[in-house]
């Protein structure tokens, strides 16, 4: 069995997509398809930046969206495969989800583009910049970071939003909490503890006001049952009806991207072969958490040529 992954923030790179959109008609397409959805020249911030407005993550989200998306399509398109056909799960970290979504068909790139635009406006307006902050814990289990997120949130709001596995645990929440987290997990034999530069505490309560934003923008979404199910993060479990998924997308934008435990239980069910498309972020990751599997990033045109030739 096989599911096809789709990565999350972080993934961006300036210059992300040209070689694709040279050597391929399917992915220019698509990136002009989300051009025209977006109203915004998003194709050329990709390819020449600068890089601080491409991180902005009102760009960053239809933009590793956008890049992932082109290189499936060349795979479908010009390498003649279908995803109903080769893939029997698809899964997402965050936005990547939506991502997901988009290539098994639940949703359409417009639609897609212009929700992860929204979501990512949405994301930034919900907390002042310098109130929030998140920090990546490195070296412990999950349990134990829980545990240090309860000790150290008092008034404040401290979560655990990324369990990426492999001892590495994402917190989010306020500053000074955030901060205290990560003393305390050095003092608990973490290996490192660091702050992410992100413009906002993503995953966490402090989220609240997106997630509002994203249920009503989901509410008139033409979303519709995936050709394959999807794996939710906040679940870690498939998912194939349509109200379901919006409801997950929405409890998604405050809760925790539970990757540890979707690839476990894909891999439990039968997966056997990991493939991500536009990134090299969740591959390492799958390597961690499910050893025995096959893992592969399909980012250049000779990655889709190679994929194709083993399909």
């Amino acid at each position: 069995m096989r599911a096809f992954l789709f990565p999350g923030q972080g993934s961006q790179a300036v210059g992300m997509g040209v070689a694709l959109a040279a050597a391929s008609t399917a992915a220019r397409e698509t990136l002009q398809e989300v051009d025209d959805a977006l109203e915004q020249r998003l194709s050329k911030l990709m390819a020449e930046g600068p890089e601080r407005d491409l991180t902005l993550t009102e760009n960053a989200q239809p933009a590793i969206m956008a890049n992932a998306i082109a290189t499936l399509r060349v795979l479908e398109r010009e390498g003649g495969v279908r995803l109903a056909d080769k893939a029997d799960y698809v899964a997402g970290h965050s936005l990547g989800e939506y991502s997901a979504l988009c290539a098994a068909e639940g949703l359409d790139l417009a639609t897609t583009a212009r929700l992860l635009k929204q979501r990512g406006q949405a994301m930034q307006a919900a907390v002042p910049v310098g109130v929030g902050a998140m920090a990546a814990l490195l070296g412990i289990d999950f349990e134990t970071a829980q545990a240090i997120v309860k000790e150290v949130a008092e008034d404040e709001v401290c979560e655990a939003a990324n369990d990426n596995g492999g001892g590495q645990v994402v917190v989010s929440g306020h500053v000074a909490a955030v901060e205290r987290a990560m003393e305390i997990a050095r003092a608990r034999g973490a290996k490192r503890a660091l702050l992410l530069p992100v413009s906002a505490p993503f995953h966490c309560a402090l989220m609240a006001p997106a997630a509002d934003a994203m249920e009503a923008a989901l509410a008139t979404a033409p979303l519709r049952a995936p050709l394959v199910p999807v794996y939710a993060n906040v679940t870690a479990a498939p998912v194939a009806d349509a109200d379901t998924i919006r409801r997950l997308l929405v409890e998604q934008v405050t809760g925790t991207v539970r990757w540890r435990e979707s690839v476990a239980a894909m891999f439990a069910a039968g997966v056997t072969e990991f493939v991500e498309f536009g990134g090299k972020v969740l591959t390492p990751m799958v390597k961690r958490i499910a050893p025995e599997a096959k893992a592969t990033s399909i980012v250049t045109m000779a990655d889709v040529e190679a994929l194709a030739a083993t399909l």
